[in-house]
């Protein structure tokens, strides 16, 4: 059976909003929700937040308007401890989402931060939500489509921590592979989130300069390795004389049949095919001394 949910009527802000959705994406999907101040239908629900006077995790209570309450935390902040404690979410991504999400939701909701006006933050959009409702249902109703973007958020940083999680294992695996060769690429079987998980291998002394992989189209790419994390630069940059040509134009500047675009930058380049593109590198002198190809 579905638990029930309840939280209080009218305007909403971030964080009941946020904790509802964090309850139905790892506790219930098919939680059901009350909007009330009527303490006697409060006190039915299964779980209560942002409304009540109670904080008792034990008793699946989460306010933290009362005066006993002196902590940082909203009622997402809460939900999100209590459903950690749970094991409903790993700790790895319960960090994630406290730090990417919750956070701020309790920051501004405690008054600690004010959005900026001219932000489109999580806090600006879930209060965009209240604006043109004046009875009640209308508040609820803006309340459920306010949760359908909080469940985006959420959901796009579980597909975040996996993919990490993934690219870690894959970045490992070509980063020893390059080692073992002597190649100065980092070949990855199709793209990944790659620069967290590099850098915190060592990518800094690594002797890779490129990473190559294959488009969704079907086309080939090298990308350029910054220097360290956060960097602009590049190891090794592609050679001047491609900056910021294309199509006929890159391949009367590199020899090589099949070149499509490479950044005025010299950080990216774009070949139709794998062997085109280390054609090009080769000729370039983008390669490392024992590529093994």
């Amino acid at each position: 059976m579905a638990i029930e949910v309840a939280t209080h009527n009218g305007g909403f802000h971030a964080d009941d909003v946020l904790a509802y959705a964090l309850i139905r994406a790892f506790m219930d999907r098919d939680a059901t929700l009350v909007r009330t101040r009527d303490n006697q239908r409060i006190d039915q629900a299964d779980v209560v937040i942002d409304v009540g006077g109670i904080y008792d995790p034990a008793l699946r209570r989460f306010d933290h308007h009362q005066k006993s309450y002196t902590g940082q935390w909203s009622s997402a902040g809460m939900v999100l401890d209590w459903l950690c404690q749970q094991s409903l979410i790993q700790p790895g991504l319960g960090a994630m989402l406290q730090t990417r999400i919750v956070a701020y939701v309790d920051a501004v909701d405690n008054g600690r931060v004010e959005p900026r006006s001219n932000v489109p933050c999580f806090a600006n959009i879930v209060s965009a939500c209240n604006r043109g409702s004046v009875t009640l249902d209308e508040f609820d109703d803006a309340f459920l489509r306010a949760v359908d973007v909080a469940s985006l958020l959420i959901a796009g940083t579980v597909a975040e921590h996996r993919e990490l999680a993934e690219a870690e294992t894959i970045v490992r695996e070509t980063m020893d592979k390059a080692l073992a060769t002597g190649s100065n690429l980092l070949e990855l079987p199709r793209y990944v989130p790659w620069k967290p998980a590099y850098f915190a291998l060592g990518g800094q002394t690594h002797p890779t300069d490129f990473v190559i992989m294959p488009g969704l189209d079907g086309s080939w790419r090298a990308v350029a390795i910054p220097p360290e994390d956060g960097s602009f630069a590049q190891k090794r940059p592609l050679p001047a004389a491609w900056a910021g040509l294309s199509d006929d134009d890159l391949v009367a500047a590199c020899g090589v049949p099949g070149a499509r675009f490479c950044h005025k930058n010299r950080f990216i380049i774009v070949f139709d095919s794998r062997p085109h593109l280390l054609q090009a590198l080769e000729v370039g002198g983008m390669l490392g001394d024992k590529f093994d190809g």
